[in-house]
């Protein structure tokens, strides 16, 4: 039976193939955000949002109801909810409220 020879099984063992990879330099931060504001690559940190108070409150609700909204949508909910000191869930069943005691508009 001839096998075949495998022609990579002793490359370790000669000197040039025992190569270190070269150290590389550490890039200015600088540089490396010049780079970026001039080719316009998006920032991969996270958005600065206004920090809020935290919110917690005993009230029975336990359902999640989650929804995409504009930073602007958001921002004036979370107003309104603070300037009628209510939570977040009062607020959306006020507005609820309101909407079915206007009637169907649509």
């Amino acid at each position: 039976m001839s096998g075949r020879v495998n022609a990579f099984e002793n490359l370790s063992e000669l000197p040039a193939f025992d190569v270190k990879p070269k150290a590389q330099k550490p890039v200015a931060k600088e540089a490396v955000e010049r780079v970026a504001d001039e080719n316009n690559f998006p920032s991969r940190q996270a958005r600065k949002v206004a920090a809020r108070k935290a919110r917690l409150y005993r009230t029975g609700r336990n359902r999640h109801f989650g929804i995409k909204a504009t930073d602007a949508t958001i921002e004036r909910y979370y107003r309104l909810a603070d300037e009628r000191k209510v939570t977040l869930c009062v607020l959306l069943e006020m507005a609820l409220d309101a909407l079915e005691k206007e009637g169907s508009g649509g």
